[in-house]
């Protein structure tokens, strides 16, 4: 693994592999960069892939005290260190930081946000649901907390959380339990202001699983509408985790939009 250190001096390890336009993935909630590795094939065809481990787990290091803002400078560490305009997609809370990332560099030519958790009215999650997973990382039942996040805040089938289980990165998953009590709590404090990117000119694609809870739906719809030059592309059948469930289907709309050619004057 390569590393960068971010703003704060926290290390960012992420892989290199690949040939073509650069393309940085960021991966949300629970997961580290082998979340990836099944669609590394595809990618690896069109672009030179960097694969970001956020801060806390895989490779990268961590900070003292967790605050959101660092984990968008450490995308935007990621980007800027890159020697080339950057595409950039992010899955989740990886969404989120890469959004917020796109305000802290200009190298960016294209964004990819896949479901970003964004507060749009009441709390993301269902009451005592942190409460719930800290007492279990509490009394080390690592595998629970994952298990547990995927049932009551991602809300998925029990047919998908058993597949989840059956891939080679639930270790890491589970690895990475401790991070997800703490984005949580951050996460259901973030809120968007549209304002803010009102001078955003980055294309910007937002995927949204046409099954997906009406929480993600908002989140996009909210993102969408403060975003100047942005589109919807909704993955029938699917929900927050297509890339796993519908593997070809997810590969298809980023090609399509990242092998899309610009218009004149990008």
């Amino acid at each position: 693994m390569q590393t960068i250190t971010s703003k704060d001096g926290t290390v960012i390890a992420f892989t290199r592999s690949g040939k073509g336009p650069a393309l940085v993935l960021v991966h949300g909630t629970t997961a580290d960069h082998t979340r990836w590795k099944p669609l590394l094939p595809q990618l690896e065809a069109h672009f030179m892939v960097y694969a970001v481990d956020r801060r806390g787990r895989g490779g990268s290091g961590d900070a003292p005290g967790y605050v959101i803002e660092g984990e968008f400078d450490d995308i935007a560490a990621v980007v800027d260190a890159i020697a080339e305009p950057v595409l950039l997609l992010g899955h989740s809370y990886g969404a989120v930081c890469a959004l917020e990332a796109s305000l802290r560099t200009r190298n960016l030519r294209k964004l990819v946000l896949y479901e970003p958790p964004i507060r749009t009215a009441g709390s993301l999650y269902p009451p005592g649901t942190v409460e719930r997973l800290q007492a279990l990382l509490d009394l080390g039942d690592r595998d629970e907390v994952v298990s547990t996040f995927f049932r009551e805040v991602v809300r998925a089938p029990d047919e998908e959380l058993l597949m989840l289980r059956s891939l080679p990165n639930w270790p890491a998953r589970v690895a990475a339990a401790h991070t997800i009590p703490r984005e949580m709590r951050i996460n259901d404090e973030y809120c968007l202001e549209p304002t803010r990117f009102s001078a955003l000119r980055v294309p910007t694609l937002l995927l949204l699983g046409g099954s997906s809870p009406a929480m993600f739906k908002d989140a996009v719809e909210a993102v969408h509408a403060a975003l100047p030059d942005a589109r919807v592309a909704v993955m029938p059948g699917q929900q927050h985790t297509a890339m796993n469930t519908a593997p070809e289907l997810f590969v298809r709309e980023v090609l399509d939009f990242l092998l899309e050619p610009s218009p004149p004057g990008r």
